[in-house]
């Protein structure tokens, strides 16, 4: 935000003859201009926060080898229960969803019988995770819409899951993923944060950097890209304080300066 000038206090009046001081400013002024070639050049510099092609792959091809075969750490046996427990899973965390969902997976493991449990008991049974009230509204709603228009199936389409109560485009690419094998990409908070800390695929909204990650994560990796991409980011590449000194992608990621080892 812009600062603006402060009510009842006037402009001074110019002087005829300017000050040393006032030269000072006036050059200070112009060298911050945008129109500045230093600053330009700079700004230039800055730009160049993207992995080059090698790198990527040299990326995937360590996480591959460091962990073959990654899984979602929600716990689930099916599309439907995988739905409901990525539903749940929004602004909470795994291991607290994995909490709650046993006692309600065995109530409540098809969209019938999720329907029939009925609202106050679904919502008495999530309610150790946040925003549990609108989310097992969310949970009646989308059983009732699998019911109705699709069989009781969970869909393989993205359009169809994102019309279910509750499923964003997030959501959806989980379900694509993981329920059906499909390579997609769904960008989280772990995902935005190390797409963009590392140069991978920098973007300024979570739709943007999934683009980019389509774009320049190899063919061969996509199917598991979305799992590795996560557990680094939950695990080494944290939020507030990456463990640079224990990643094994620090040489090729961009992010500076690293941080040294505890201690």
């Amino acid at each position: 935000m812009t600062d603006q000038p402060k009510a009842g206090v006037s402009e001074p009046k110019p002087t005829k003859t300017p000050n040393r001081r006032a030269a000072t400013k006036n050059t200070k002024k112009q060298a911050s201009s945008p129109k500045s070639p230093a600053r330009a050049q700079s700004s230039s510099r800055q730009s160049v926060t993207r992995l080059s092609k090698a790198q990527i792959d040299e990326m995937f091809r360590r996480f591959q080898e460091a962990l073959p075969e990654p899984k979602s750490e929600l716990h689930y046996y099916s599309p439907f229960t995988l739905l409901v427990a990525v539903v749940l899973s929004a602004q909470a965390t795994d291991a607290g969803v994995n909490k709650a969902t046993p006692a309600l997976f065995k109530l409540a493991d098809t969209p019938e019988k999720l329907l029939k449990l009925g609202l106050p008991k679904v919502t008495e049974l999530v309610k150790t995770i946040g925003l549990y009230r609108s989310k097992a509204k969310n949970l009646i709603g989308l059983a009732q819409r699998l019911v109705d228009d699709f069989g009781s199936q969970v869909p393989e389409d993205r359009e169809a899951l994102e019309s279910l109560p509750g499923v964003g485009r997030k959501t959806a690419n989980v379900v694509l993923n993981v329920a059906f094998g499909e390579p997609v990409i769904a960008v989280d908070t772990h995902i935005f944060r190390v797409s963009n800390r590392t140069g991978l695929a920098p973007g300024k909204t979570p739709l943007e950097v999934e683009h980019g990650l389509d774009q320049v994560v190899p063919d061969k990796y996509k199917l598991h890209a979305h799992h590795w991409l996560i557990l680094h980011g939950r695990y080494v590449c944290k939020a507030r304080k990456p463990e640079c000194y224990r990643c094994l992608i620090s040489d090729i990621c961009l992010f500076e300066p690293k941080t040294p080892p505890l201690g």
